[in-house]
């Protein structure tokens, strides 16, 4: 058996390793969504001899070709989520192979590295090619099916392989549901920076390709997921590296979406051989998509993803001089710091602006004409004020003209026609994160940075940094063009720990720009950010997604408040238990008028902000986040937990009329507007509904008696 497991992932490597990539076309978008599906006797009930395999809350069941369906169990009720379709595929040069007669079928108890649990295996043959699905249901996960699937050439003729298939469903909608009848979490990366959890629309669709989108857009979390009022169903791959995979979802109909994972390359399968896909799962989830990237996180916990460790100050409230822009000058932060002192704030944030280039990443003379005595003053004098001190930079770019292009062009990346790959934000080239040459010159300015400079805490910045593209530079000698896309978590590991090393402690934020961060890299950065939010729903819908991805010990930035709808919307931030921040500038310091302008009424509303933000310290609660769905539920609302009081922020443009109070005990509450001050009396927790009226948001503390 060993023997033959072996001769099997050696056939994989193999094949891996002789592939070509293709570009994503809507040819493969219309074979593989568009599978077939059986006729509606049979999704009423399945065909004689169906393979089944069940865990505690869903169940998959195969037909005698070897097309799945997926059924969900909650409440002791059982719904079908859509009729049986060919779920696992692999097209070829001139074919797409969906029809597998079952041949066989095997169940088992089994125990891994992840927990006990059922397998079902099925096998199927289709001409030349013989498919092996191997299903597991852990009972740890009773909401995941994960699936191992190989395909065998049995002929005598090499097969030219171009793409495989796994979990491609179609779902139903549930009948009788006003609105939109699906809300999906989408996450592809794209220069538009769409939001990451929207409703669907007839003929929606969505890649969701975790490569490049666009010349410096891409990565991502291989999860997406889709669901009705009732339950939803999540699709995605559970590999310890980032993949070039697609996560295709699209709504044809009215009546119906489509989920799926497709991974397209060229290859030849000679016969005999076999090659495995990923390995993918599916899982089911009532509510929102929450619960899914729970069970998501606690899998790869098990392969060894352990979210970091931040430190206790890395919760006080941020002032970054990006308000004024690249243009900054000393002297205006230095003007800064006693209003930011006033108003409470605990780091100063020195961003873009104070290098001569991107790449170098030297002082920018005529701002810092002693060099390094100068930078070390500005930090030290942070320092006095009571503050701890943060540095802008983005990683992994360097100008054209920069010294370090000039004597090391060599560690550029490149694509497969030997140009190079642009960063646009900074018209910069990409360096290859799988070049160690390129690693130690980051960890060297880690360490200038924290230790000769004296800053406490880096900001990593970029929608570059979320992926790559592959890298084709022969100097680097990859095996494989793709080491570049798998090293990038690495290439983050290093600047993280070496940070750790040299200053334990030291904050590390991530903000990727608009992309939808990739969880591989999550392990390495103690601050996650809303990341340039293009309003408010986006700043509270990446933090729930972000808190199910990396935990409530993982503090999570609201980005610059100025972001935020109105320029204002401090109540996003606060109700999900986010970090504060702002780009405010003295008036007097800058020329020209903008919305980061700090008049005497912003100052007020700070100063209220600031002050409800330091006494309530809901960064440090428990986000609740499986208690409302933040597409079905209406208003938007968000529970945090902290010590035994619940606090509660709705979110409407207006609304008059009863919410539930979810997640209480069975005992008496006080109610108390924490904003306003304003009581609103006692409920019930064993059934806490409460009239209320309001615009764009409430915020409620609710306390036992």
């Amino acid at each position: 058996m060993s023997s033959m497991k072996s001769a099997i992932l050696q056939s994989q490597n193999n094949l891996l390793r002789g592939l070509k990539s293709t570009s994503t076309t809507g040819l493969w978008i219309a074979l593989i969504l568009g599978l077939a599906v059986c006729s509606p006797c049979a999704v009423a009930s399945g065909p004689a001899g169906t393979a089944k395999i069940q865990g505690g809350n869903l169940r998959i069941e195969f037909d005698n070709h070897l097309r799945s369906r997926v059924v969900a169990r909650f409440d002791k009720m059982e719904t079908v989520m859509g009729p049986f379709t060919a779920s696992e595929t692999v097209t070829t040069a001139d074919k797409l192979w969906t029809e597998f007669l079952q041949t066989s079928q095997r169940h088992e108890r089994t125990k891994d590295s992840f927990g006990e649990g059922e397998r079902l295996t099925v096998q199927g043959k289709m001409g030349t090619l013989t498919k092996t699905v191997s299903v597991t249901v852990y009972d740890d996960f009773p909401a995941m099916a994960f699936f191992d699937v190989q395909y065998t050439n049995t002929g005598t003729s090499k097969l030219a392989i171009k793409s495989w298939t796994n979990n491609a469903y179609t779902v139903n909608a549930q009948r009788g549901v006003r609105g939109p009848v699906f809300w999906s979490y989408q996450s592809g990366s794209y220069e538009k920076r769409p939001n990451w959890v929207l409703p669907l629309h007839t003929k929606f669709r969505q890649d969701n390709y975790q490569g490049m989108n666009a010349d410096d857009y891409g990565g991502g979390t291989p999860v997406i997921d889709v669901w009705r009022r009732d339950v939803g169903i999540a699709v995605g791959h559970v590999e310890p590296r980032p993949k070039l995979v697609s996560l295709p979802v699209s709504m044809p109909d009215p009546a119906h979406a489509r989920v799926g994972i497709r991974f397209t390359k060229d290859a030849s399968l000679n016969p005999g051989e076999s090659f495995h896909t990923f390995r993918t799962f599916v899982a089911i989830h009532q509510g929102d998509y929450f619960r899914a990237l729970l069970d998501y996180r606690r899998f790869m916990m098990k392969q060894g993803f352990q979210m970091a460790t931040a430190p206790s100050d890395a919760f006080g409230a941020i002032w970054c001089a990006w308000g004024y822009g690249r243009t900054v000058q000393p002297q205006q932060v230095y003007g800064s710091l006693p209003t930011a002192r006033r108003l409470g704030f605990t780091w100063v944030t020195l961003d873009d602006g104070w290098q001569n280039n991107v790449g170098d990443w030297q002082l920018d003379p005529k701002k810092f004409p002693n060099g390094d005595a100068d930078i070390k003053a500005l930090v030290d004098r942070i320092h006095q004020e009571g503050f701890k001190a943060q540095l802008w930079w983005s990683p992994l770019s360097a100008v054209p003209n920069s010294e370090l292009l000039r004597d090391h062009s060599d560690y550029e990346l490149l694509n497969r026609d030997g140009s190079t790959r642009k960063v646009s934000w900074w018209n910069s080239y990409y360096l290859c994160p799988a070049d160690r040459r390129v690693v130690e010159y980051h960890k060297a300015l880690v360490r200038k940075i924290l230790v000769d400079w004296g800053f406490d805490g880096l900001k990593l910045d970029g929608q570059d940094m979320n992926g790559v593209p592959a890298c084709y530079n022969p100097a680097h000698h990859h095996a494989q063009p793709e080491e570049s896309v798998e090293a990038l978590p690495d290439f983050f590991k290093a600047i993280y720990d070496t940070a750790q090393s040299v200053k334990p402690g030291t904050l590390v934020e991530f903000c990727p720009c608009g992309t939808a961060f990739s969880f591989f890299t999550m392990p390495h950065f103690n601050m996650s950010v809303a990341s340039d939010p293009k309003g408010s729903f986006q700043v509270r819908s990446k933090a729930k997604t972000l808190k199910a991805l990396m935990g409530d010990d993982v503090p999570f930035f609201g980005d610059h408040v100025e972001l935020s709808d109105g320029a204002n919307d401090f109540a996003s931030t606060v109700g999900v238990g986010g970090v504060v921040g702002t780009q405010f500038v003295i008036p007097s310091l800058v020329a020209k008028r903008s919305r980061s302008d700090l008049t005497p009424s912003r100052e007020k509303q700070f100063e209220k902000w600031l002050r409800i933000y330091r006494e309530k310290m809901l960064s440090r609660g428990q986000y609740l986040g499986q208690l409302y769905d933040i597409g079905f539920d209406a208003p938007e609302t968000h529970a945090i937990r902290k010590n035994q009081v619940m606090y509660y922020a709705f979110f409407a443009k207006q609304w008059k009329g009863p919410v539930e109070l979810r997640g209480l005990e069975d005992r008496n509450y006080t109610v108390v507007d924490y904003v306003t001050g304003k009581s609103l009396g006692t409920v019930s927790g064993h059934s806490a509904h409460l009239p209320i009226e309001f615009n764009e948001h409430l915020l409620l503390e609710v306390r036992p008696k």
